[in-house]
């Protein structure tokens, strides 16, 4: 793409915004879960006492490690497919396809979004043992990966759609 709009420039810069704090908060809980891990480790085989809280913290902290990796996994287009049958077709209906996945997955997001936020409102009354806290805090990796994968995809959907003419499937490729 050789010429981007002031606004699109600055959505872009946003979203990139956006998958690095996912990125931070996902790098941030590996090394909490590590540490909690190494305290298990201590506690356990040294002072003979198993702090009882790190599987719960554990279980918790995978669920944003994952969800917030997928989410920008999605934003960087780096999750697995087969692009083969796309990649032989002209770019005309290469660029269709790649917009209609954007929506698909947008529209897998959106879904994401609604039933975690339904997940939420039913456990946030449950507490997650040893933790104390709502169960709601584990269904919100859910819920706002999915708000993500709705913004990201969508984002590029509408992009793409827009600049329809002003961009090939290659450039797709060398944006990443």
């Amino acid at each position: 793409m050789s010429h981007t709009s002031p606004f699109l420039a600055f959505l872009e810069r946003a979203l990139d915004f956006i998958r690095a704090t996912c990125l931070v908060i996902a790098s941030v809980s590996l090394v909490v879960l590590i540490v909690t891990f190494g305290w298990l480790v201590f506690g356990r085989y040294v002072l003979n006492v198993t702090p009882t809280w790190v599987e719960q913290l554990a279980l918790l902290l995978i669920c944003y490690i994952a969800f917030l990796g997928a989410a920008a996994g999605v934003k960087e287009d780096t999750h697995i497919g087969v692009t083969l049958f796309r990649d032989m077709l002209p770019f005309g209906p290469q660029k269709v396809i790649m917009i209609f996945i954007d929506i698909a997955l947008a529209i897998f997001g959106a879904v994401m979004l609604i039933a975690g936020i339904s997940l939420m409102k039913f456990g946030w009354a449950t507490l997650l043992p040893m933790l104390d806290i709502p169960e709601s805090f584990r269904t919100l990796a859910i819920t706002s990966c999915g708000a993500l994968i709705l913004l990201f995809s969508g984002t590029r959907a509408l992009v793409r759609i827009l600049k329809f003419g002003a961009w090939s499937p290659t450039d797709a490729y060398k944006e990443n």
